[in-house]
C-alpha cells in the first residue's frame, strides 16, 4: 500500500501526464486548423477517433488557436505540466472578450504572477479568479461594456436528465444571483435548524421551487440574514478610479456596477467602503466564546471565504473558527484569532494529522498542496459562516 508522500507524488506525475498531453492536443489542433471556412469538416473528420461530437471538437480547435496566438505562456505551462486543458480554458473564457494584444498581456502578467506562485493557486478556479482581476487592470475601461453586453444574454433554460429528474438554469448578473442564492440557502438553513431531515441542498431545491410556484415554502428570514456583500475601495466608491471592487464568493465586478449597488435605494447587497491604506479592522477581542454579531460581520467583511486556498465557500456560509482554541489553547474571540472555515475544512482542521496556519490580520492567501490525510500539512486562507465554533 502507498505511504502518503508516494501517494502525493503518485497524483502528482498522473496530473504532469495528463497537462502535457492536453497540450500535445493543443499543438496538434493548433497546426491542422487551416481557418475557421474549413474548420467544421475538420471536426467531422476528427470527431469519431476523438471521441467527441464534432461541436466539441470544433469548440476544442478555437481553443487550441487561441491557446497558441493569443495565451503562448499558457500552453507553455501546460508543456511543463502546471495546468491542463480545462484550468487553460478556464483562462481562455476569462479572456475570450480582449483584443490579441490586451489577451497576451494578460498571458504575461498571469505567467509572471505564477512564478513560485503555491500550488493552490493553480486551481482551475484560481487560475481565473486571477486573470479576471488582471483583465481588469490590462482594460479598465472595457469591463463595464463587456458586463453590460453579458447582461443582455441573460436566460432562463430547462434541460431534461435522467431518472425522472430536470435541471433548471438561470444565468443572471452575478450580483443577482448571489442575493438569490443566499436567501434560498438562508431559508433553507432556518427549516434545517427547526428539525427538518432533509438535506440543505434538498432544502435548498425544494424552496426554490416553492417560491417560483408561489407556494409557502414555510419559513421567513430576515434580509441580514440573506445579505451579500460587495467591496469597494473608497477611491472606486468616489468614482476616482474603477478598480479593486469584488463580490464575495465571485470574484472582480466593474466599478459602476458596485457603485449602483452601493446607492441603490432599494439595493439588497451591502456594500463595504476598504480601506486602501491599511485594509485592516480594528480588534475587537472579548472574553466569551461565541463571537459576537459585531465580530462575524466584520470577519465576513475582511476574509470573504474560506481560509482554505482552495476553496471558495462564501464567508458567510462558513464556521467562525478559533486559530487558537478557546477550550484547549485559551485562544481569544477576536478578530485577531477568529477565521472563517467551511464546515468540511472546520472539521478536517481538527482531524488527526492536519496541521493548518491562518495568520487573521496578515490574511495570507499561501498554501502548499492540500494535505492528504493523516499526514500534516499547511494551509494559509481567507473567509466565515455561520456554525459551530472551536
Amino acid at each position: 500500500m502507498l505511504g502518503t508522500g508516494d501517494m502525493v507524488a503518485a497524483a502528482r506525475s498522473l496530473r504532469e501526464q495528463r497537462a502535457r498531453v492536453d497540450a500535445a492536443e493543443v499543438e496538434f489542433l493548433a497546426a491542422v486548423d487551416t481557418g475557421p471556412a474549413e474548420r467544421r469538416g475538420l471536426a467531422e473528420t476528427l470527431a469519431p477517433e476523438l471521441r467527441m461530437s464534432p461541436q466539441e471538437v470544433e469548440a476544442r480547435i478555437q481553443a487550441a488557436v487561441d491557446l497558441a496566438s493569443r495565451m503562448p505562456q499558457m500552453l507553455t505551462a501546460m508543456r511543463h505540466g502546471l495546468t491542463d486543458g480545462y484550468g487553460a480554458r478556464r483562462v481562455l473564457r476569462v479572456t475570450a472578450p480582449l483584443s490579441d494584444a490586451h489577451a497576451r498581456r494578460v498571458d504575461e502578467l498571469l505567467a509572471d504572477k505564477l512564478t513560485d506562485a503555491p500550488v493552490s493557486t493553480w486551481q482551475p478556479g484560481n487560475l481565473a479568479r486571477h486573470a479576471a482581476r488582471l483583465v481588469q487592470r490590462v482594460d479598465p475601461g472595457g469591463q463595464t461594456a463587456r458586463a453590460r453586453t453579458a447582461d443582455e444574454d441573460r436566460k432562463l433554460q430547462l434541460d431534461h436528465g435522467e431518472h425522472a429528474q430536470s435541471r433548471l438554469t438561470v444565468d443572471l448578473r452575478s450580483e443577482v444571483a448571489s442575493a438569490c442564492y443566499a436567501r434560498v440557502d438562508a431559508m433553507a438553513r432556518r427549516l434545517r435548524r427547526g428539525g427538518e431531515t432533509r438535506t440543505l441542498e434538498q432544502l435548498r431545491a425544494d424552496v426554490t421551487a416553492d417560491l417560483l410556484l408561489g407556494n409557502d415554502p414555510g419559513v421567513q428570514v430576515p434580509q441580514a440574514a440573506a445579505q451579500v456583500y460587495v467591496h469597494l475601495p473608497v477611491d472606486a466608491a468616489l468614482s476616482i478610479s474603477d478598480t479593486g471592487c469584488e463580490l464575495d464568493g465571485y470574484g472582480p465586478i466593474p466599478a459602476p456596477i458596485a457603485r449602483e449597488i452601493m446607492t441603490g435605494p432599494e439595493s439588497v447587497w451591502r456594500a463595504v467602503l476598504c480601506d486602501s491604506a491599511t485594509g485592516e479592522p480594528l480588534d475587537l477581542g472579548r472574553t466569551r466564546r461565541r463571537p459576537t454579531a459585531t465580530i462575524r460581520e466584520l470577519v465576513r467583511v475582511r476574509d470573504r471565504e474560506c481560509v482554505v486556498p482552495w476553496c471558495r465557500r462564501p464567508a458567510r456560509h462558513c464556521d467562525l473558527d478559533h486559530e487558537r482554541e478557546w477550550a484547549a489553547h485559551h485562544g481569544p474571540t477576536s478578530l485577531t484569532n477568529t477565521g472563517p472555515r467551511c464546515r468540511r475544512h472546520h472539521r478536517m482542521k481538527n482531524a488527526p494529522g492536519w496541521v493548518t496556519r491562518y495568520d487573521p490580520i496578515r490574511a495570507p492567501q499561501r498554501s502548499p498542496r492540500p494535505p492528504a490525510p493523516p499526514t500534516p500539512a499547511n494551509a494559509n486562507q481567507s473567509s466565515p459562516h455561520d456554525g459551530s465554533h472551536r
